[in-house]
C-alpha cells in the first residue's frame, strides 16, 4: 500500500485526509454516525464463469479447493486496490485513507447449533493473485478452526465477560473511547471484523438467502457484504429471448459519505467484470482492468 509520512492528526491506520472537497469534509460533521449513513446495493454474479473456471482450477484437487467465496473476495479486494477511495473510513468526523486492505469474516468452527465462531482477517495487497489469497485465506480458516487456539479479538472478550457486570461495562466503554483514538492495542481488535476495510458474510454456505446487513459505529469498517445462496434467474436479451441461469447475489452495504454514487457504481461494474472474467484475479491486484458502467 501507499507510504506517507505521519503527520499530526493521523492514525496508526490511516491517514487522515485535509484535501477534500468541502462537501465531504462537512457530511462527517453533520452526519456524524456510520449506522446512519448507510447506502445498500444488489448485485446478482452470473454463475456460468465463475463454475467453469472453478471446475478448471479443482480438477485433481481433493482438498483445500477453490470456492466461489475465495473468487467474490478476492474479486472484492481487487476492486479495492484499483479504487482507492472504497478504502476510507470516519472517526471523530474525519475521513481517513486506510493503511491496509484487510479482508475479515466469520468462521463457524464446525456446522452445528452449538459451535462457537472465530473471527478470521487477512491482508490484501497490490501484489495478492487469486493462488496467494487462497493460499493464505485456506491458513486463516485452518487456524480458525482449531479448538485450542482462539483469536485475539475473542480471547479479549473471553476475558471481560469473565469479570462482574459493571466492570466489564465499564471496561468496554472505556476501549470504545480508545478506539475513536486508535488507542485500542492489537490484542484487543487485531481480528475484529469492525476493524477490517471489508467485512464478509457467507450465508450462502449455511443455506440463507442474500440480505441486507447493518454497519456499526463501533470500529473502521466502511463496507460490509453477504453473499447469498445461489438461485436460478430470468434475465431478457435485446432480442426479447430469455436466459435462465444461476446467479449468486451480493449485498453490499457501505458508508454513503466515503464516496459517491457514482464510484459506487464503477467498483460495482469492475467487480462484476472480474468475476465474468476470473482468470483476471491470476494476475497481480494492481494489474489495470477495462471495465464499463452500463447505463
Amino acid at each position: 500500500m501507499e507510504k506517507r509520512k505521519k503527520r499530526w492528526g493521523d492514525r496508526k491506520d490511516g491517514w487522515w485526509l485535509r484535501d477534500l472537497p468541502a462537501m465531504n469534509q462537512i457530511t462527517p460533521i453533520i452526519m456524524p454516525n456510520r449506522a446512519d449513513n448507510e447506502a445498500y446495493i444488489n448485485v446478482d454474479v452470473d454463475l456460468r464463469p465463475l463454475q467453469a473456471y472453478l471446475d478448471k482450477k479443482n480438477a485433481g484437487r481433493t482438498t483445500d479447493k477453490f470456492t466461489y467465496f475465495h473468487l467474490i473476495s478476492a474479486a472484492i479486494g481487487k476492486a479495492f486496490v484499483l479504487r482507492p477511495r472504497m478504502n476510507r473510513f470516519i472517526v471523530k468526523n474525519k475521513i481517513y485513507q486506510r493503511k491496509d486492505i484487510t479482508v475479515a469474516f466469520v468462521v463457524k468452527k464446525t456446522f452445528s447449533d452449538k459451535s462457537e465462531e472465530g473471527l478470521a482477517i487477512l491482508k490484501f495487497d497490490e501484489n495478492s493473485t487469486i493462488d496467494s489469497f487462497h493460499e493464505d485465506i485456506m491458513k486463516v480458516i485452518h487456524q480458525t478452526r482449531r479448538t485450542d487456539v482462539k483469536d485475539t479479538s475473542s480471547d479479549a472478550m473471553d476475558f471481560l465477560v469473565k469479570l462482574p457486570h459493571f466492570l466489564t461495562t465499564f471496561l468496554v466503554k472505556l476501549i470504545l473511547l480508545f478506539d475513536r483514538k486508535a488507542l485500542v492495542p492489537d490484542s484487543v481488535v487485531g481480528s475484529d471484523p469492525n476493524h477490517a476495510a471489508i467485512f464478509l458474510s457467507n450465508l450462502g454456505s449455511i443455506g440463507l438467502e442474500c440480505g441486507y446487513h447493518h454497519l456499526v459505529n463501533w470500529g473502521t469498517n466502511s463496507c460490509f457484504i453477504v453473499v447469498g445462496k445461489k438461485h436460478w434467474t430470468k434475465t431478457y436479451e435485446a432480442d426479447g429471448s430469455e436466459d435462465l441461469h444461476e446467479v449468486i447475489p451480493l449485498g453490499i452495504t457501505l458508508d454513503e459519505r466515503i464516496a459517491d454514487g457514482y464510484y459506487y457504481s464503477g467498483t460495482v461494474a469492475l467487480v462484476k467484470e472480474l468475476l465474468a472474467h476470473p482468470e483476471l484475479l491470476e494476475l497481480p491486484a494492481s494489474t489495470p482492468v477495462e471495465y464499463a458502467i452500463k447505463r
